[in-house]
């Protein structure tokens, strides 16, 4: 798919779960995203590659967002042109990018729009340096499933971060790196998740501490995923007898994020976000 016209785009990444960035504040540039170009923007090979794209657009200027007392909607696009409810480790990419760019003020609160409601960010350092961490809100802890990936079968516990999540804990001296140097697609109850799942696997490595591979819906295995480290912890924490306000080490294979299940029942995530380049496409 091509485009008469070259437009603008930017290339980031939270913990190694990266993003194709589409300014597009007044919705004039990209209207409803076409699944084929949100496909070519992510190839790894022919396009600018992605797990993902994030349009940017004020939140009045589209359906899914109004409503929502935030000034800027993230418009998120799994790899495969899919729409996604929420991106954990996107809605810190998407806040870097508006706070370098003006948009925002990052000295206080910044709020974003989602499909799964308000996500409110804060900036530990300015606009370019520091953790970012998201109020992700509180999370629903609902029924035990299973999921099966390479001949093995692990009761899953089924977590929501305003996406679905299935996070099961492998056996115990078992290892990430024995499912496999690519993930297969883990098979999981339709009937439970009739729109797909991200699927976390898990091993502890000590005291509020965990590692974790996942296999995200529309996108394959990433090398992180925001919700899926916060569903983790969850998941961690119940079965820890854990007091809240704990905070909890997530480890992925592209990074770490830090977890909190506060006693407000809010989930909060700290981790690093970049813009590392821009430019323009004709895709």
């Amino acid at each position: 798919m091509s485009s008469p016209d070259p437009y603008p785009f930017l290339k980031g990444h939270g913990t190694e779960n990266d993003f194709v960035l589409l300014p597009d504040p007044d919705g004039t540039v990209h209207g409803d995203l076409d699944p084929a170009r949100v496909r070519a923007l992510c190839d790894r090979r022919a396009g600018i590659g992605g797990d993902g794209v994030l349009r940017v657009v004020r939140t009045a200027a589209v359906t899914d967002g109004r409503g929502q007392d935030a000034e800027w909607f993230m418009d998120y696009r799994n790899a495969d042109g899919s729409v996604s409810e929420m991106c954990g480790n996107g809605v810190r990419v998407f806040g870097r990018h508006l706070a370098l760019s003006g948009m925002v003020d990052p000295s206080g609160p910044v709020p974003v729009a989602t499909r799964a409601g308000v996500k409110v960010l804060t900036f530990a350092g300015g606009a370019a340096d520091g953790e970012i961490t998201v109020d992700m809100g509180t999370p629903k802890v609902l029924e035990t499933t299973e999921v099966s990936l390479a001949g093995h079968t692990w009761p899953a516990l089924h977590v929501d971060m305003g996406n679905p999540h299935a996070v099961a804990f492998l056996h115990d001296g078992a290892e990430l790196g024995d499912l496999g140097e690519v993930l297969a697609p883990p098979t999981h109850d339709p009937a439970v998740y009739p729109d797909g799942v991200n699927v976390e696997l898990v091993v502890r490595r000590g005291e509020a501490h965990v590692a974790m591979r996942v296999h995200e819906r529309g996108s394959g295995e990433t090398r992180s995923c925001g919700t899926g480290a916060c569903a983790v912890m969850v998941a961690t924490a119940l079965a820890d007898g854990a007091p809240r306000d704990t905070e909890y080490r997530v480890d992925l294979p592209g990074g770490t994020l830090r977890i909190t299940w506060t006693a407000g029942d809010r989930v909060l995530m700290s981790g690093p976000a970049l813009v590392v380049a821009e430019g323009v496409t004709r895709l």
